[in-house]
């Protein structure tokens, strides 16, 4: 072989390596991790709650960008309406746990298929191992995750254990019944009739924070079904066996404002129940965990703590109220894939992690309800997720709105209790989806 000829050869050979070198690396370009930046949108947490987060996320996932920002609670649903109607809305949004029945259509579900990857991000078995079971209620329906939940707060009962001491009372209730016995030794009321010291904030609406949840909890752990099918509307009305549930319910809650009554502890004339507990007028209010917090940095010297929220005393199955936002993917990200990989790093046990560190609420994962159970803090709100409960609402604003006219009514002589109950569940009944 001449060497012109060997030379020809080796040209050739070269040119055509040099060829599919540069195919295989635009290839390897063209199917390489997609650059993508993300917007989440959240209500209540500051960026600082997800900033660790975020941070470790891009250290796994370095071509996702994710910028967060936060919103009023009072415009947070109104502008994500908005924004998804015309096209702008975020790729990762924080959703109520009673939102899917109305925003289902927004979201875009977590594949099970993904391509380039050899098995899904979360799997449903793996969703019901990992997370408590109102997650599972709340957050997939039909073989779809829908959103994956990060943290699950309940009520539990605050009380004063000043109060408490000088009445005698060694320990806060763990029943209604020994409510009922502590509100009257605690309860003072002068000549006047005034209530001078409360034992508890319950009976009426306007001036109790979350008095909505606090009477649906009540209704849930007294076995009401309130929604055992979501087509045939709530009944809060219905009887079961030979009792007639909603009745007791409503009597109970708002024998606590009906000065006729032994539980008479409160009314409309006392302060607002979060300013009340924190001046010492009243010795327990029923609320959620980041208000621990609040009542240390407002008052560092209040001498109170929290309990688990009291149950029905001849009941064998706790039932806690749940109340939590959890992160889901609009339908019309571009990046769906990139979305669901820091929605579900956020979920795992890592991003839940620090994102319970940063923000303070009680977990959603069971691993790490058994590292907080005996937490200070957390560890009462993190026991009692595993018993959570939920129930489907189409619209949660409008019903809380109703379920405070119910108890107004009742209050003010407006209705009788079984025709407030019955108001109140045509009205649930005949709200529309937004």
């Amino acid at each position: 072989m001449n060497k012109n000829k060997l030379y020809l050869i080796m040209g050739g050979l070269g040119a055509i390596l040099i060829i599919v070198v540069v195919a295989l690396v635009f290839r390897g370009m063209g199917s390489g991790p997609q650059k993508a930046t993300l917007e989440v949108w959240g209500v209540f947490d500051d960026p600082k709650a997800f900033k660790e987060a975020i941070s470790n996320f891009r250290i796994e996932y370095p071509n996702t960008k994710v910028n967060y920002k936060k919103f009023t609670y009072e415009e947070y649903e109104d502008k994500l309406v908005d924004a998804f109607a015309s096209g702008t809305g975020p790729d990762v949004w924080m959703m109520h746990n009673t939102w899917l029945p109305r925003h289902k259509d927004k979201i875009y579900p977590l594949p099970q298929k993904i391509s380039g990857k050899d098995k899904p991000l979360l799997t449903i078995s793996e969703f019901k191992d990992r997370y408590v079971d109102v997650a599972y209620q709340d957050l997939v329906y039909n073989g779809e995750i829908y959103a994956v939940p990060i943290y699950i707060d309940t009520l539990a009962l605050y009380y004063n254990k000043d109060l408490l001491n000088s009445a005698g009372i060694a320990m806060p209730p763990n029943t209604w019944e020994e409510m009922n016995s502590d509100v009257q030794k605690i309860t003072i009321i002068n000549e006047q009739g005034e209530i001078t010291q409360s034992a508890v904030a319950m009976g009426t609406a306007d001036n109790i924070n979350r008095a909505p949840d606090i009477i649906t909890l009540l209704m849930l752990q007294s076995g009401m079904p309130l929604t055992e099918d979501p087509d045939r509307g709530v009944k809060l009305s219905q009887r079961l066996g030979v009792n007639d549930l909603g009745e007791i319910v409503l009597e109970y809650y708002t024998d606590f404002s009906n000065p006729r009554k032994k539980n008479y502890t409160w009314n409309n004339q006392m302060d607002y129940s979060l300013d009340a507990f924190r001046e010492g007028k009243t010795a327990m209010m029923i609320n959620y965990s980041h208000h621990a917090e609040t009542l240390r940095s407002q008052a560092p010297r209040f001498n109170f703590d929290v309990a688990p929220i009291p149950q029905l005393k001849d009941s064998n199955v706790d039932a806690n109220y749940a109340n939590y936002w959890a992160p889901t993917v609009s339908k019309s990200t571009k990046y769906p894939i990139q979305s669901w990989e820091f929605v579900t790093y956020l979920g795992s046990y890592a991003g839940s992690s620090s994102y319970v560190n940063a923000s303070n609420r009680p977990p959603a994962r069971r691993d790490l309800i058994d590292v907080l159970r005996n937490d200070d803090d957390l560890g009462i709100f993190a026991i009692q997720a595993l018993s959570a409960k939920s129930w489907y609402q189409r619209d949660n604003r409008a019903i809380e709105v109703i379920l405070i006219e119910m108890i107004n009514d009742v209050n003010l002589g407006r209705r009788t209790i079984p025709k407030a109950l019955q108001f109140a569940e045509d009205q649930i009944n005949s709200l529309s989806f937004r």
